[in-house]
């Protein structure tokens, strides 16, 4: 039987990082836990232990439940009766699976019945479940909304809504409106207090919700009358036991027909308030958000690794003029780029969460001595900052990049079966639709972009990257860091070149090549790095990928360097 945990050794390797241990010791408060709990480890070790134990029970379970699910899943979809949603029959089975297996509320506390898994952990049962079936991860994914309720409800709201996912009910995230997509300033579902019954009513429409007729939403509402923006907007829970909530209708999509979108109508449902009001945008959703791009490049690492298996299990077996075609170079060619995509995107995604767990994990134990009326240390603070900057830089890129990268791949995936390849019986199709998707919901590339120009105009990747530089390789790959250092020069010339011209619209054009000049360099220098320490495993990656992004980069760099600002006319329609 395959497994998708002990099948890839790629995701294996990300459990050998220094800072798992690092996280891992802060997560357990240096192993308090042990003795008051049968599975709490004693040491490090013991909790390595744990993890690979999880990881190979997941692994099977998306290789051999999940997966083979999927076709079926894909036909059926979900549907609506009565103002219900009603999912496929193989995606019971799945949630069936995942429960028993016990890979609900893995990144919470034990007290509330989770696991106190790492954020890394999380996330490489995440690229599992979604090579199994991308549609599913959306559905089983969004118990990672708890993080936001874990991290800004109050402690009764904790002990009453933690437990329940963590022995898997399922959650959503209430955004969208059909007049408010990515601009969530013109949210306008209505919260008002009920005097008489102490609780808040909702009044409104909802679309585009992913899972959203779930058994606990994160709601974001208008509770401040006569305001039109961000800070009127409150973060809210819907309990779906109390009614007042039904599904009106479900999208008919291209892809990822497993995941039921749902368009929502609320009438008078209860619901409580989740923090502090008007801070649902600007504070609580903006978590939310960070947590589902993270999320969506784990999502988009298993579409890339499901799409290279699928091309590199064709172009072995099909044969053309007397040999298989995977000895062709134009074949070879394009399965050593996937892969090359696919082992520098999950170099980047595992880094983030590596980051994301650090300064987490330092905010739940400043939350905890905040209680007992102590603080962090100097030394903790500054790692807490640190680590969250390099979160929130690293985090757009991941996004945006990991599922521009699957969109790719299942292109060429595609291309490698030729005529097969459009034809519905084979599943490349299905990871072809299902992977367009990626690069749009939870904030577009666009918006990625947006979210991290900052980040390349302020010298935060410059600096980065030039920490990185540091580091010492193996003799066979220095000439590939050279490389990655003059892409890095190219990279900092043309920024200082768009900084200089102070022209907020040239910026703005010239957004998208920067963004991804950053992002490649990045990228490259993770790889590297990762094939300095494992190249048995990554060191042809590494050179295909620098060849691919080198010119990528000098593509980039003649572009800015190229471009006036009376070229901006010839782009406005």
């Amino acid at each position: 039987m395959s497994n998708f945990y002990t099948d890839n050794p790629e995701i294996k390797y990300h459990l050998s990082h220094p800072l798992l241990k690092h996280i891992t010791d802060m997560k357990e408060r240096n192993y308090a836990d042990a003795g008051k709990y049968d599975y709490a480890p004693t040491d490090f070790d013991d909790a390595l232990d744990s993890y690979e134990r999880v990881l190979e029970l997941a692994g099977d379970v998306c290789a051999n439940i999940i997966a083979p699910n999927a076709e079926s899943v894909d036909m059926e979809g979900p549907r609506c009766e009565n103002g219900r949603m009603i999912y496929a029959s193989k995606t019971y089975e799945n949630l069936d699976a995942t429960r028993k297996a016990g890979l609900n509320g893995v990144t919470m506390p034990r007290r509330y019945g989770g696991l106190n898994f790492p954020m890394a952990i999380y996330s490489a049962i995440n690229e599992m479940v979604a090579a199994g079936d991308t549609g599913f991860e959306n559905i089983w994914s969004l118990q990672d909304c708890i993080e936001t309720l874990y991290e800004f409800g109050d402690e009764d709201q904790r002990k009453r809504f933690v437990p329940r996912v963590c022995q898997g009910e399922t959650m959503s995230m209430d955004l969208t409106e059909p007049d408010a997509g990515s601009d969530l300033q013109s949210v306008m579902l209505k919260a008002t207090f009920d005097e008489e019954n102490n609780c808040w009513r909702l009044n409104g429409c909802k679309r585009f919700i992913t899972n959203g007729d779930s058994d606990i939403h994160l709601v974001l509402a208008r509770s401040e009358e006569g305001t039109r923006d961000g800070r009127g907007l409150s973060m809210f829970i819907y309990d779906k036991r109390d009614g007042g909530v039904d599904v009106r209708r479900i999208e008919n999509k291209l892809g990822i027909h497993g995941s039921p979108t749902c368009e929502l109508v609320y009438k008078n449902a209860k619901a409580e308030l989740c923090g502090s009001r008007k801070l649902g945008l600007i504070k609580y959703v903006m978590g939310l958000m960070n947590g589902a791009r993270l999320g969506i490049a784990g999502q988009s690492t298993g579409v890339s690794q499901m799409a290279y298996n699928e091309a590199l299990a064709y172009a072995k077996d099909r044969k053309q003029f007397g040999k298989a075609i995977i000895n062709f170079p134009a074949v070879y060619d394009m399965l050593s780029i996937m892969k090359a995509k696919l082992e520098a995107g999950r170099a980047l995604y595992y880094a983030t969460s590596r980051y994301v767990d650090i300064y987490k994990t330092l905010e739940d134990i400043e939350r905890e001595r905040k209680e007992a009326g102590e603080k962090l240390t100097v030394e903790e603070r500054t790692e807490c900052k640190a680590f969250s900057r390099l979160a929130d830089a690293f985090t757009p890129i991941a996004k945006g990049m990991t599922s521009e990268y699957a969109n790719q791949n299942t292109y060429d995936c595609i291309q490698i079966h030729g005529g097969s390849g459009f034809i519905m019986e084979y599943k490349a199709q299905r990871l072809y639709r299902d992977a367009r998707i990626l690069s749009i919901y939870e904030g577009t590339t666009q918006l990625q972009v947006v979210a991290a120009i900052r980040y390349v105009t302020n010298g935060t990747y410059l600096d980065i990257l030039r920490e990185f530089e540091q580091e010492a390789v193996i003799d066979e790959l220095k000439p590939l860091q050279e490389r990655i250092i003059e892409m890095t020069n190219k990279f900092e010339a043309a920024t200082n070149l768009v900084k200089e011209a102070g022209n907020q619209e040239l910026l703005d054009i010239l957004a998208r090549s920067l963004y991804e000049m950053a992002a490649v360099n990045v990228m490259a220098i993770l790889l590297l790095m990762d094939a300095s320490r494992a190249p048995e495993l990554f060191a042809k990656s590494a050179k295909v990928y620098v060849n691919l992004v080198e010119s990528e980069v000098e593509k980039h760099f003649k572009f800015i360097n190229s471009f006036k600002a009376e070229d901006l006319e010839a782009y406005k329609k």
